[in-house]
């Protein structure tokens, strides 16, 4: 059966990059760009894997991820950041919020791939 991922992503550009990758490598891949329908949208496509960009409008990409994680039927769900943000500190806060993985942007294709099958070996 295919893995889903939920890419959530508000750069049109960086959305359709990792979901065409996704796709290309046996995928089944659900695109958001409104952090504010994250959580519906996962609910009902029901992901293996959620990929998080950090900042988002509107919502923090942290809070998205903390939100998944207290609700009862995605908090199993993993997540992999994938960010601008790579201060210092930065990759501690992010998985103190509940992501399993982190990324710093701009990312190339095979370490993305990698850092993605990680979840699926």
């Amino acid at each position: 059966m295919e893995k889903r991922i939920l890419v959530v992503e508000d750069n049109d550009l960086n959305r359709k990059l990792f979901c065409d990758i996704l796709t290309a490598n046996g995928f089944s891949v659900e695109p958001a760009s409104d952090g504010n329908m994250v959580i519906e949208k996962a609910r009902g496509f029901k992901p293996d894997l959620v990929i998080m960009d950090i900042n988002l409008p509107n919502i923090s990409g942290l809070d998205l991820i903390s939100a998944l994680k207290k609700d009862r039927t995605l908090s199993a769900t993993p997540v992999l950041a994938v960010t601008a943000y790579a201060g210092t500190g930065d990759e501690e806060r992010i998985r103190e919020a509940g992501a399993e993985g982190y990324l710093s942007k701009p990312v190339s294709i095979s370490p993305f791939l990698s850092a993605v099958r990680k979840f699926f070996a």
